[in-house]
């Protein structure tokens, strides 16, 4: 090997154990291994800058700011209220995944699957239905039909973007589709054959006294009612679905509460609940929010009741509210907690924030705009009724998004239909150019950047065609076959270590070099490994989509291999067999 690959493969190594660790963040992991390629001198200036230039960043900002105003305007809303029966678990499944996924073919993912759990989680509670039987699906089914667009995943436009650049034309916007599309139709069928049996019967299935309990922490007010009382006295034992589970005075914390514990003024309550519960629970007579007088905000019409996802990114993992400083940083109250999987016996003070942690939050009505496409959060969800939708704003979207999608199907680039959706979008008041602006998430717009620049060091160096080369000589007794299944076996496990867009930039070269050594078709060999990088279906961290349902659907971090290993199955199977064959869908 030459120094140049020894270098290169250093730096992914170090790349690939720092994201799987989680010690840093995906955008600063592959941008960071882009700036160490270059210092170390592999690649020259027009290389690292190759991911900038590319056209896939500024296509998917584009598609960022279509998607935000569809999002906002809630054009898509009423779907929701229509997907779900009362009495038809299985219709309603149906229903549910394949919306998903066809909408999940041309607007992000990440939008398609927040518009959905409330409404999922609001049902279930309704039907007697668990959640957790819907929400893996929702996930995954977005995740599906994402696959055969170019516009679908964020995957297939860095695709497109090295193929462009390796062998002169990247996708078109339905080339995807080859392989995707019968990775995604048979997918979703495996999905709803599995959903019921391999879920368990989480959520809101459950009865109210234990459906996705929130933790709260209510403080005793002077001279209140509760002041002197005990608990008994205090009505505290009669609270319906919410329970005392314990209380906090003086540094120490006292668990179980006795009936007859005396409170006193400054005693700090931790209570768990449904979040309806907990909401309403902060109005008890002689009890106060703890984390301050933000609550009372909320009558001002300027305030509102959100609920957030905390991702794996986050700088809140492992750090208290306190330590996170967190109604600074946020302008935001942490009102209640949610912990998947298990129940939180400590104050809210004291509670270190791990990855799914649902947090209900009290702030201004911005707040979501400021973070939704943030790395801090991975789900930021209004509680309270929004205001009326304009129904112009919504029709403005929906006609712009199926404009821009007519148009590339016509054959006017991706790019060029994007930006101009994406003007659109802005000249006709469907976003302000702040809320476009906010809608691009500059993470990933740097990540995708960075991801191809990547990819160019990995080709350049020679390190991607001596990898194909040994994956060749490796997998000769299999043949074709054989060569094509450890493409894919490796992607699927780079996309669970790093991320989708990391293992494609690091993949397709690879690929490429296999095609020329097998004689085989380019195209299909960066397609197969463009398929398999989006699928991410074993881990809640693997995928955004999977991490947002995590909370929510109260799951255990296993919960999602039941599902994901058949859903992955589809992938060993389907692709690598049309990658030896030669073709897909056409």
């Amino acid at each position: 090997m030459t120094v140049d690959e020894w270098i290169v493969l250093g730096v992914l190594a170090v790349m690939v154990v720092a994201q799987a660790t989680r010690r840093v963040s995906p955008t600063v992991g592959v941008a960071g291994a882009l700036a160490a390629l270059y210092l170390a001198g592999v690649l020259d200036t027009p290389q690292v800058l190759s991911g900038f230039s590319n056209p896939a960043p500024a296509t998917l900002a584009a598609l960022y700011i279509v998607a935000g105003a569809v999002d906002r305007s809630g054009g898509l809303a009423p779907l929701s209220q229509r997907l779900l029966t009362a009495g038809a678990p299985r219709r309603s499944l149906a229903r549910l995944t394949a919306v998903s996924a066809g909408l999940s073919a041309v607007v992000a993912n990440t939008p398609v699957v927040a518009m959905f759990i409330g409404p999922v989680l609001q049902w279930s509670r309704r039907s007697g239905e668990s959640a957790s039987q819907y929400l893996i699906p929702l996930s995954y089914a977005a995740v599906l039909g994402g696959m055969p667009t170019l516009i679908g995943t964020s995957t297939n436009l860095v695709a497109s973007g090295m193929v462009a650049v390796s062998i002169g034309d990247g996708y078109s916007l339905f080339e995807p589709a080859r392989l995707g599309l019968p990775v995604a139709v048979v997918g979703l069928l495996v999905v709803l054959a599995g959903a019921r049996a391999l879920l368990p019967g989480r959520g809101e299935r459950l009865e109210a006294s234990v459906a996705r309990p929130f933790t709260v922490a209510l403080g005793v007010a002077a001279g209140g009612r509760l002041d002197g009382a005990t608990v008994t006295e205090g009505g505290l034992r009669q609270l319906g679905a919410v329970y005392l589970i314990g209380v906090e005075r003086g540094g120490e914390l006292i668990a179980p509460v006795a009936p007859d514990l005396r409170l006193r003024s400054g005693d700090q309550l931790t209570f768990a609940g449904q979040v309806d519960d907990v909401v309403a629970l902060q109005r008890f007579d002689g009890l106060e929010l703890v984390e301050g007088n933000h609550i009372d905000a909320l009558d001002d019409g300027q305030h509102a009741w959100f609920e957030t996802v905390v991702g794996a990114t986050s700088p809140l993992v492992g750090s208290t509210i306190k330590e996170a400083d967190f109604r600074r940083r946020y302008q935001a109250a942490v009102v209640a907690i949610h912990r998947s999987g298990e129940g939180l016996d400590e104050s809210l003070g004291r509670t270190r924030l791990q990855v799914g942690d649902s947090l209900l939050l009290v702030a201004d009505a911005d707040f979501a705009v400021r973070w939704r496409n943030r790395g801090d959060f991975l789900l930021v969800q209004r509680r309270s009724e929004p205001p009326p939708t304009a129904a112009a704003a919504a029709t403005r979207s929906l006609v712009i998004l199926l404009g821009m999608v007519i148009a590339t199907a016509a054959g006017v680039g991706v790019l060029k239909a994007a930006l101009g959706a994406a003007v659109a979008t802005v000249v006709t008041g469907a976003l302000t150019p702040r809320q476009a602006r906010d809608s691009v998430d500059i993470n990933v717009i740097v990540l995708v950047a960075a991801a191809i620049g990547i990819g160019a060091g990995v080709e350049s160096s020679g390190l991607a065609q001596r990898v194909a080369d040994g994956l060749v000589d490796g997998a000769s007794g299999a043949g074709v076959w054989g060569v094509a299944l450890g493409l894919v076996v490796a992607t699927l496990l780079l996309t669970e270590l790093v991320t989708n867009a990391g293992a494609v930039a690091l993949m397709v070269p690879v690929a490429l070099g296999v095609a020329r050594d097998v004689d085989g078709d380019p195209r299909i060999f960066a397609l197969g490994v463009t398929v398999a990088a989006s699928a991410s279906f074993l881990t809640p961290i693997g995928y955004q989509t999977n991490t947002m349902v995590y909370g929510p659907g109260r799951y255990q971090f296993t919960d999602y291999l039941r599902l994901g290993l058949p859903v992955t199955a589809v992938v060993v199977i389907l692709v690598p067999l049309m990658m030896a064959a030669g073709r897909g869908v056409w």
